[in-house]
């Protein structure tokens, strides 16, 4: 089993809309996945941009207060916090 590696976006954008907040809750989260702070991603319209790898999965909008779901749900069970996911990457679900 693969280790799950979480990228999330520290550029101009997404530190505009909290992004430092995000990064410091998931290091501080319960979970076992490499939590790294990343540049630009290029989704900056949608900012805060969490991604997990190797799953691929692209969350939008994140605020630090969507942590703990995308911990709990993702990163432990193996399912995507439907509310969050990037319409771009996963066109059967849209934004709030």
């Amino acid at each position: 089993m693969s280790c799950k590696q979480v990228l999330i976006c520290q550029s101009q954008s997404c530190l505009a809309q909290g992004s430092a907040e995000v990064l410091a809750a998931f290091l501080e989260s319960s979970s076992d996945a490499s939590i790294v702070s990343s540049h630009c991603q290029g989704q900056c319209h949608l900012g805060v941009t969490v991604r997990i790898l190797p799953d691929e999965i692209w969350y939008c909008r994140v605020k630090s207060t969507d942590v703990d779901a995308i911990v709990e749900s993702h990163l432990k069970n193996d399912q995507a916090v439907d509310r969050l996911l990037h319409p771009r990457f996963h066109p059967t679900y849209s934004t709030p």
